[in-house]
């Protein structure tokens, strides 16, 4: 009976491997599903619409084939349909379930300004992708993007993009009962195999006693012959390996065979693990009608390093043109104040180098449109302040430009969104803040001249603003130098307005408002006397920003103050608070 049991146990797991093995080979559909991209016309850009992208379920890999290095970028739709505005393209898209190509014209009037002709757009140098890939002649990558996103494929902007395009989706088909039925099936030979040692035993067992032979007939002896004499064979006769034997070796060696073809793969099993629960966790739901976060995190990143190095650039050529390409407004004009010292002046300092390290924290204006702006919190290291910057973009076609740029100074907890959903930007005479935007400079200048008299004062907290604490202790310091050695013949006034700079605010949960703002400190010496003449000995700063070195009337010397605050909503009963400042000279002039 247990040689009945193993045939059937052999039978059961033959069956068993076999129908696992056929489910991974002969009985397995395709696992992949692709689609050729059919170009009408050669185009300098092919854009690949969202829609396309997830019209199979799963990863998307794209297949480029042409001459030369081939680019592909991503980024969401509407931002790459505002930046091909000024090229003609091929858009491929879904119409009634079919994929389908068509040729998109220039729009009128984006593809030249008066009369100058505009150059061709660069795919590569653009901010608006969130990520780039580039290799030579044959591209493949794989992306997972939502139908908000699209691909665009080129070279260079100018040759016609690749032509022989192909997007490939994974079927999604499985074998789950693959390793089941081959493990069960091995599982069975091994019992089959133990059942028939089983029976070999008890059947060797049970055939008992041999019974007593016939005597055997007497022996003679034998002549030896003298060539074999002496000679006494050491081996004796082996017994053969039956084929059984080779049988039981062969058996587990199939197992194995089988079980190597089930390998480690998730689809030959089946899924037990379940849907896990969701954790509960404090998430911001963005506004209905609320445009998408300007830049992600990586693309930030991205950015911020681009501007980081062509500044760096800049800064060792003394290259105030290079340098206008990643700055504008406040930060452009410190920097160009500083080259034109680092000009005349060898031993002058450059200004601290755009900090590139590790995001600490982004918050990024929520709109579609343009200009757009995002601000960016970074800690250069770990013993030194962090920096906050406001970076914005005029347009599709510009670079990101820092225009603000300040070191954090006190310690404020603020309820900012996250960098998925986005802040929106407040409207610099907005009523329901405690201080209009557009007010923030010309009130903090007030306060920063009147002190607790002035009628801006009571808006601002006192003890958070270490800012002002220091420029009252400076004012004080050098009038009192001054008036060591020139009360007699001169005056020393101070002086603070509001920049030209406009004001970037973006809104806060609690519905207050991180602002940005310029204030411009005149430090303003006066000849009391008419045979008097006010010298700028020893100032080499002074004396090479105003081009002379003595004046009957006197100078006028300007400094930059690069500020960040928390304005509070109207009805909250926080006062303005103040987070951060850079400080640079601007100019100097001779009282005329």
């Amino acid at each position: 009976m247990r040689f009945v049991w193993a045939v059937v146990a052999f039978v059961l797991a033959t069956v068993m491997i076999g129908a696992g093995v056929a489910q991974r080979t002969v009985l397995q559909g395709p696992r992949t599903e692709s689609r050729a991209i059919e170009i009408p016309v050669d185009s300098p850009y092919v854009v690949i619409d969202g829609e396309v992208l997830t019209s199979h379920s799963g990863s998307q890999t794209l297949r480029a084939r042409g001459d030369g290095e081939i680019l592909a970028v991503y980024g969401r739709t509407t931002d790459m349909t505002a930046w091909l505005a000024r090229s003609d393209y091929v858009q491929v898209t879904v119409d009634d379930g079919e994929i389908v190509s068509r040729a998109v014209a220039a729009e009128p009037g984006a593809t030249t300004d008066g009369a100058a002709e505009i150059a061709p757009l660069d795919p590569l140098s653009s901010d608006l992708w969130l990520d780039v890939f580039r290799q030579d002649d044959l591209l493949m990558t794989s992306v997972q993007l939502p139908s908000d996103m699209s691909l665009l494929v080129a070279t260079d902007g100018v040759e016609p993009a690749p032509s022989d395009l192909t997007l490939t989706w994974p079927t999604g088909v499985t074998t789950p009962w693959a390793g089941p039925l081959i493990v069960g099936g091995g599982i069975l030979m091994l019992i089959g195999l133990v059942l028939y040692y089983l029976g070999v035993r008890h059947l060797r067992r049970s055939r008992g006693p041999r019974r007593k032979g016939t005597p055997l007939p007497p022996t003679e002896p034998i002549e030896i012959s003298a060539a074999d004499k002496g000679v006494i064979s050491a081996t004796p006769r082996r017994r053969g390996i039956g084929s059984g034997r080779r049988t039981l070796v062969a058996l587990p060696i199939a197992l194995v065979s089988a079980l190597a073809i089930t390998g480690c793969s998730p689809d030959a099993w089946p899924d037990l693990a379940g849907t896990p629960s969701p954790s509960p966790s404090e998430t911001v739901v963005a506004p209905e009608g609320q445009g998408a976060p300007a830049v992600t995190e990586a693309q930030a990143q991205r950015i911020l390093t681009r501007i980081s190095e062509q500044v760096a650039t800049a800064d060792a050529a003394i290259d105030a043109t290079a340098a206008a390409e990643r700055l504008e407004g406040a930060a452009l004009a410190a920097r160009e104040t500083n080259y034109r010292l680092r000009t005349a002046l060898p031993d002058q300092s450059q200004l601290p180098a755009i900090p590139a390290e590790e995001l600490q924290f982004l918050l990024p204006e929520a709109y579609d449109g343009w200009p757009r702006v995002f601000f960016a919190v970074v800690e250069p290291t770990p013993d030194d302040p962090a920096v906050v910057m406001s970076i914005a973009q005029q347009d599709p076609w510009s670079n990101y430009k820092l225009t603000y740029i300040a070191t954090l100074g006190s310690e404020t907890n603020l309820n900012l969104a996250p960098a998925y959903v986005g802040a929106l930007r407040i409207d610099p005479a907005s009523p329901f803040l405690l201080l209009p935007p557009a007010q923030l400079a010309a009130a903090y200048a007030d306060v920063l001249d009147k002190g607790d008299d002035s009628e801006y004062a009571p808006y601002f907290d006192r003890q958070s603003d270490s800012f002002r604490t220091r420029v009252e202790e400076d004012r004080a310091r050098r009038l009192e130098d001054f008036n060591r050695t020139g009360a007699e013949t001169g005056e020393l006034t101070h002086q603070a307005t509001p920049g030209e700079s406009d004001p970037v605010a973006l809104a806060t949960l609690d519905s207050g408002a991180i602002v940005a703002v310029t204030v411009y400190e005149h430090d303003t010496v006066t000849s009391t006397n008419e045979d008097a003449v006010i010298k700028l000995e020893g100032n080499l700063v002074v004396s090479t920003l105003a081009g002379v070195e003595q004046s009957p009337k006197g100078f006028t010397t300007t400094y930059q103050d690069q500020l960040f605050f928390f304005i509070p909503a109207q009805s909250s009963t926080e006062l303005i608070q103040f987070l951060g400042v850079s400080s640079q000279i601007l100019d100097a002039k001779e009282i005329e």
